[in-house]
């Protein structure tokens, strides 16, 4: 399994529009239903910091690029953000699913 998690502070003037796309976007995930994929998006209590998290299949591309709100998204992160995202590469020690 692959699991990257990207943290990124969107600029406060920037929040609504960036949740009016996460909405879009999960709307068309959830719509195409691609295999071998979990994706997850949380909003930390301050407001404006965000947590994207993506699980990856063993032997799964990310189907995410081939949904196009998914492609819309990822652009306006250019204008909504406060700064570079931070990108890391999870490793999983342990996983309970109950």
């Amino acid at each position: 399994m692959t699991v990257v998690m990207v943290r990124s502070t969107v600029r406060p003037e920037f929040v609504d529009a960036l949740e009016e796309a996460r909405r879009k976007m999960f709307t068309a995930i959830e719509r195409e239903r691609p295999e071998g994929v979990r994706y997850t998006s949380f909003r930390l209590p301050d407001g404006v910091t965000y947590v994207a998290q993506l699980e990856l299949a063993d032997g799964v591309d990310n189907p995410l690029p081939a949904i196009a709100e998914f492609r819309e998204f990822q652009a306006g992160l250019n204008d909504w953000l406060a700064g570079p995202p931070v990108v890391e590469q999870l490793e999983v020690r342990g996983v309970y699913a109950g």
